[in-house]
């Protein structure tokens, strides 16, 4: 049972770290015109069907069922947060996929591909957020040895970065562009990085499934 687990656990991470580390690439400068756009958006998808690989490992792990009536506000907050987390995956999943459908309107992609991606970061900041109440309660508010408090606060920095890139990735309606390409990426980009490393620290060691 113990070596199912960590096998489990080292799946969601590298599910985690996969799906981080094609974000990042995909936000590269540069990447899209080197590879096309078609590409680029690939990159993403892809990458968000590893999140979502991830996300449901976890909430697995955490539980089919949400926690009874009067379970440990630990157990309901890491219930809720892969849970929600879950479903952002999801979101993801719809955005950068109809992303790859060509000849969208500026409404059409308003619809399916900005508005997932911002439901799903809002989903992934709330996740965090429950996640830090969980880490809290176990630990310390402020404990930077413990790796588990470093990765749920790098994992709330990717949330908040993603959120930051959701709003920028907004198409003005009159020109049919980003409202910031710029700070789009850059924002995808950092907060891959940092759901990056933080599915690194979360990775139990090989010899824990023994």
């Amino acid at each position: 049972m113990v070596r199912t687990r960590a096998l489990r656990l080292r799946r969601e991470s590298w599910g985690f770290a996969i799906g981080s580390t094609l974000f990042a690439v995909g936000a590269l400068p540069g990447y899209a015109n080197a590879v096309d756009v078609q590409l680029d958006n690939t990159t993403y998808f892809v990458g968000s069907l590893f999140f979502t690989t991830a996300a449901f490992i976890q909430l697995a792990l955490s539980g089919r069922r949400p926690p009874r009536h009067g379970a440990h506000r630990v157990e309901r907050s890491d219930w809720y947060s892969a849970a929600i987390q879950f479903a952002g995956t999801l979101l993801f999943n719809v955005s950068t996929g109809v992303a790859l459908v060509h000849s969208l309107t500026v409404e059409e992609t308003d619809r399916w591909v900005w508005r997932p991606d911002m439901y799903g970061s809002i989903a992934f900041l709330v996740s965090s957020a429950l996640a830090v109440v969980a880490t809290t309660e176990t630990d310390r508010l402020w404990d930077p040895r413990a790796r588990n408090w470093i990765s749920t606060w790098l994992n709330m920095a990717g949330s908040v970065a993603f959120g930051v890139s959701a709003v920028a990735a907004f198409v003005d309606p009159s020109t049919g562009d980003l409202r910031n390409a710029g700070v789009a990426n850059l924002g995808t980009f950092v907060g891959a990085l940092c759901f990056l490393v933080a599915a690194l620290l979360t990775r139990p060691p090989r010899e824990s499934a023994g």
